[in-house]
């Protein structure tokens, strides 16, 4: 199908409740990228359990794999390299996709590239938008993370400024909670947020006139859980609606001012809040206005996905040599901000 000398890498992502494969042909093709969901799993407890998603990971990660390949006609033996995902994540879900990968590699005979999840955000840009190069600024808002990243080079990174408490996402989800809206609440809370009005109530916009670039969320969460007790009749869609507009207003100033300081005219913006209509509209027009240019990837490359861990993995491989031996152990806590090419 793809002829004999085609690099193909098959990813691996388990570092929270999707379990994902993808196989990549050079270092911009996708050719499948499987997603399995967890979260009808995990909605009934409100958030992940990490044993449930890990054993999980163990019962549909080989049939992924399996079906990859038969819906692309391969085999096993014609790739030339496995990626997966070593950190940050949840240590369990980590283990059972590196321990998979690593064993796949062994078996094939063929070199096995660790990948920092984070760094894989930032190449959900490279698949969308492969000639929209660095430099530039990004923007990675997921639900266990929110960070901005200078990316002088693909490889090179400078962590710029990070959450103190709770990720953008992970505040989504509680107040979603609290509104009583299931596991996860982003999608939901975007929804009904386009029925609001986001000038009901004032909520708190933390951290966002403080020097430097790092974000907090705790203080809105708690401004809501007051705001609810007081006024339990208050409409969600008028909820959803301020609650977004402190969070869009704070990634927006924060991330356009990371991007001004340090001489970017491009932000990119990836994870799975960076597939929020509301983010994308204000921070594309705001951006305009500024003169930066604003880049958002397809909605199904902003959640976990192993399309963007295969990317980093053959970058890393045929660009800079590199390999990482069967020992690599899964890294809970990883930063992009230790990140370099060497």
């Amino acid at each position: 199908m793809t002829g004999e000398t085609a690099f193909l890498t098959l990813g691996i992502e388990t570092s929270c409740d999707e379990t994902s494969v993808a196989v990549l042909r050079g270092e911009h093709d996708v050719l499948i990228n499987s997603v399995y969901s967890q979260v009808d799993l995990h909605a009934k407890y409100g958030g992940v359990v990490p044993e449930i998603a890990s054993r999980n990971h163990v019962l549909k990660l080989p049939y992924l794999v399996q079906e990859a390949m038969q819906t692309l006609g391969l085999q096993l033996k014609e790739l030339s390299l496995i990626a997966a995902t070593y950190g940050p994540g949840l240590v369990g879900p980590l283990l059972v996709g590196l321990t998979h990968g690593k064993g796949l590699a062994c078996g094939l005979g063929i070199p096995f590239i660790g990948v920092n999840h984070l760094e894989g955000h930032v190449f959900a840009h490279r698949i969308a938008q492969p000639d929209v190069e660095p430099p530039f600024m990004a923007l990675v808002v997921s639900g266990g993370h929110t960070s901005l990243v200078d990316v002088p080079e693909y490889g090179k990174y400078q962590l710029v400024g990070m959450t103190v408490d709770d990720a953008a996402g992970e505040a989504l989800d509680k107040i979603g909670k609290m509104m009583g809206i299931g596991y996860p609440a982003g999608a939901e809370i975007d929804r009904l947020a386009k029925q609001g009005d986001p000038k009901t109530v004032h909520f708190p916009r933390p951290m966002i006139g403080s020097p430097g670039f790092d974000f907090s969320f705790s203080g809105l969460k708690t401004s809501v859980v007051y705001h609810l007790r007081k006024n339990p009749r208050e409409r969600s869609q008028d909820i959803a609606a301020s609650v977004l507009a402190s969070v869009v207003e704070i990634l927006t100033k924060k991330s356009l001012e990371a991007a001004r300081r340090f001489h970017r005219k491009r932000l990119v913006v990836t994870g799975g809040v960076a597939a929020n209509s509301h983010l994308r509209e204000a921070l594309t027009a705001a951006g305009a206005d500024r003169g930066i240019e604003v880049w958002f990837p397809d909605r199904s490359l902003c959640t976990d996905n192993a399309a963007m861990i295969a990317a980093v993995g053959a970058f890393r491989h045929l660009q800079l040599g590199e390999s990482h031996p069967l020992s690599l152990k899964p890294e809970p806590s990883l930063s992009l901000g230790t990140m370099t090419a060497e």
